[in-house]
């Protein structure tokens, strides 16, 4: 760490087969992650909007096996990203619950914001839980594309390409969330 500087992150920017995706890290653990862009740049550029992400390309030996599970991910494999630290400093004790709840979503497991909020211990507050997954800093590692909306619906997406991208990553998962049913036909007499 350099002394005349605030660094306090490195960060790496990755190809995958579905776009590129980078993400940043502290001494304590993932701070940052960008789902799929069309360019490196445009991720260097998302990543770099944050105070204290450096240029440094060392990499702690955790990060290294984050790459290849993205990059695993992105190719279709099932994995599971709850063994890496995530460093969720200054977030609130509401947003942690819904996150650290969120976590515990398997491949491929989906739940309704409603139920996601049950989980965390507060009932009653579906909305309150979307929007705390709208400002999960750590998708993919911390699940928000595994929440739907009532009825088994997408729901929002924060990320770059809305509920497109949530809606290609479940599929990916094996989870194909449709329209909703059509309305009854009428007989036709």
């Amino acid at each position: 760490m350099q002394t005349t500087s605030s660094i306090t992150a490195g960060h790496a920017v990755l190809e995958t087969v579905i776009g590129f995706m980078g993400f940043a890290w502290s001494e304590k653990g993932l701070i940052r992650l960008c789902l799929p862009e069309r360019s490196r740049e445009a991720v260097e550029r998302r990543l770099m909007r944050h105070a204290g992400i450096s240029a440094s390309t060392a990499q702690p030996s955790w990060v290294v096996e984050l790459i290849a599970s993205i990059k695993a991910y992105a190719a279709g494999e099932d994995v599971d990203f709850t063994g890496f630290p995530v460093d969720l400093d200054g977030i609130d004790d509401f947003r942690l619950a819904i996150y650290n709840a969120a976590r515990k979503l398997s491949y491929g497991e989906t739940t309704t914001y409603g139920e996601l909020a049950k989980r965390a211990g507060h009932a009653g507050l579906p909305r309150e839980t979307g929007a705390a997954l709208g400002a999960n800093p750590v998708p993919l590692v911390i699940p928000c594309h595994r929440i739907l909306a009532a009825g088994g619906k997408i729901g929002g997406f924060s990320a770059p390409g809305g509920s497109v991208t949530k809606e290609k990553m479940l599929a990916m998962e094996g989870v194909h969330v449709g329209p909703p049913p059509p309305a009854q036909v009428s007989f036709g007499f």
